[in-house]
């Protein structure tokens, strides 16, 4: 193992945004398997500390491959395109006029059937946004635009939040 390899390195898959989930899942379990701290027991406290290093290392490129959103931000950031949330707030003109109309859906829904179908519209958007990120990274390799896909679908993320924390106060 290297650890100056990237995640994709790291697993031995192919660096792109369609995964092989299942892989992956193998993947770790065989790198934690050779990572684990109790293998190396018998070669002291220092391999013992790197071994958990490793364990945790593995486990931080195991939790973004397996994250679509989280993919897609790591490849953007691999290839120049950093998705500074923080700091690039830019989208485009439609989707801050979604983001309003959503938001003015969010305070008038007084059900749970207004909150569920809103839901509904918010995890269609979120696919939507997830096959245009793969698109973007896969075949057109167009990475700025991939982080922008990824900012919204960021805003999707909290926006998801929101909505559950007012599923809780119209009730179940």
């Amino acid at each position: 193992m290297d650890i100056q390899a990237n995640d994709f390195e790291l697993f031995g898959v192919p660096q792109a945004f369609q995964q092989d989930l299942a892989l992956i899942d193998e993947r770790w379990k065989e790198l934690q398997r050779q990572a684990h701290p109790d293998r190396f027991a018998a070669q002291g406290a220092a391999a013992q500390r790197l071994a958990m290093q490793w364990s945790v290392r593995i486990n931080e490129a195991y939790r973004r491959l397996k994250s679509p959103q989280k993919r897609a931000a790591y490849l953007c950031e691999l290839h120049g395109a950093p998705i500074a949330a923080e700091t690039n707030t830019a989208m485009p003109a439609a989707f801050l006029m979604q983001q309003m109309e959503w938001r003015e859906s969010l305070d008038e829904a007084d059900d749970r059937a207004a909150v569920d179908a809103l839901q509904d519209e918010v995890d269609a958007a979120r696919r939507g946004a997830l096959e245009r990120c793969g698109q973007l990274i896969d075949e057109s390799h167009d990475y700025p635009a991939a982080a922008a896909q990824v900012r919204a679908l960021m805003f999707l993320a909290r926006f998801s939040d929101d909505i559950d924390a007012r599923r809780a106060l119209v009730g179940q």
